[in-house]
Order: structure tokens, then sequence, then C-alpha cells
């Protein structure tokens, strides 16, 4: 059986969270697509030229330690808008989508570029504030030394390069049911995602 559930949205709205919880509750392989793009970005951090990093990425890049720093986030932003390292990841994505057993992908052009006959198709989203609220908390518990306004300003540049790149922008598919989690709690935002799923399976 192959159904593919496409979850698309900005940084810290919740995509991956929920992209676990339905893969968990369907029984489907999950891919958090944005590993991809950070494993690219950490290589170019470590020297390595940005295409060839793309090129030579394998499974075991995609389990670094590192790959969750403000800097490597940066970094992943600003090699997703190249189109030629977009190119080099797209056939991993797409075999990974039509896998037997189904699958559950996200990341910013999945339901748009990637995917764009998935069975079904989530954007998640949540306000500027609410997200960079949550990404402080995050890298604030894990030890790192940043502010409430530089985290603020972060989430903005990254959803202005994501929404205005020429390849693949970050924007909703036509089709795709809006999910707003700012004023959700988890298990509110997990339920919806999951209705909205179980309505197109039929």
């Amino acid at each position: 059986m192959q159904f593919t559930i496409a979850i698309d949205g900005p940084a810290a709205a919740g995509k991956g969270t929920i992209s676990k919880a339905v893969a968990a509750h369907y029984g489907f392989a999950h891919l958090d697509t944005g590993l991809l793009y950070r494993a690219v970005g950490a290589k170019t951090l470590a020297g390595i030229d940005v295409l060839e990093a793309a090129i030579t990425l394998t499974a075991e890049d995609l389990t670094a330690s590192d790959l969750r720093t403000p800097e490597v986030a940066q970094a992943a932003s600003k090699v997703a808008v190249l189109a030629d390292v977009r190119a080099a990841l797209v056939d991993f994505q797409i075999a990974f989508a039509r896998r037997s057993g189904g699958a559950v992908l996200d990341g910013r052009d999945i339901g748009t570029v990637i995917c764009p006959r998935a069975e079904a198709k989530l954007f998640v989203t949540a306000s500027a504030e609410v997200r960079a609220a949550r990404r402080y908390l995050e890298l604030s518990q894990n030890g790192h030394d940043v502010t409430r306004e530089a985290v603020l300003e972060d989430v903005k540049a990254r959803d202005a390069r994501d929404m205005n790149r020429a390849e693949a922008p970050l924007k909703p598919a036509e089709d795709a049911v809006l999910i707003d989690t700012s004023d959700l709690g988890i298990e509110a935002a997990i339920a919806a995602a999951v209705a909205a799923i179980d309505a197109r399976k039929g």
C-alpha cells in the first residue's frame, strides 16, 4: 500500500512533532527532509563544497549531533535556495515518499514540489512570535546562549528567505489543509492532523 502524507510549514510551527506522531499513528515511515538540508549545511560549515556535500550525502550524515544548532539552521536555509542542491536531493525524497507501507515527509516544499500528488497534504503554521518563543525555549534548554530578540529575528529572516526563494518557495499547496498551531497544544494539533488525514483516506 502506498499512501503519502506531505506536511509543510515554516520553522518551529510544530510540523516535525506532528509528522512523527502521525507516522506513529498510521505505522508509516517518516522523513524530516529539513535534516537533508541541515546535513548539507553542516558539511559546508566544515569546508566541503556545497554541491559535493549534497551529492555525497549519506544516511549517517543525518544522524550527526550538531544538526540542531542555530549555525547549522542558518547554513541549511542558505543552501536550500540553491537549485543544484535541491535537484541533488529530490530523487532521495521522491523514492522515500513512494515506498511501500506509507510515508510521511515534512519540509517546506513537499506538497508543492516533491509530492504534488500526495494523498494527504497539510500546511502547519503559527505566528512568528509563537514560533520564536518555542525555538528560544528549545535552544536555551539545550544550553545555547541566545536571546528572545535574536531568535525572533532569525525566524523572520528564515521565513523571508524560504518564502521568497526562486526555487520551491515555502507556500501551502492549493489542496493542503491548513493547521494553525499558535493556540493549539500538541495533542490538539496532532488530533487535527489525524482528522484531516482520515478525511482524505476515506
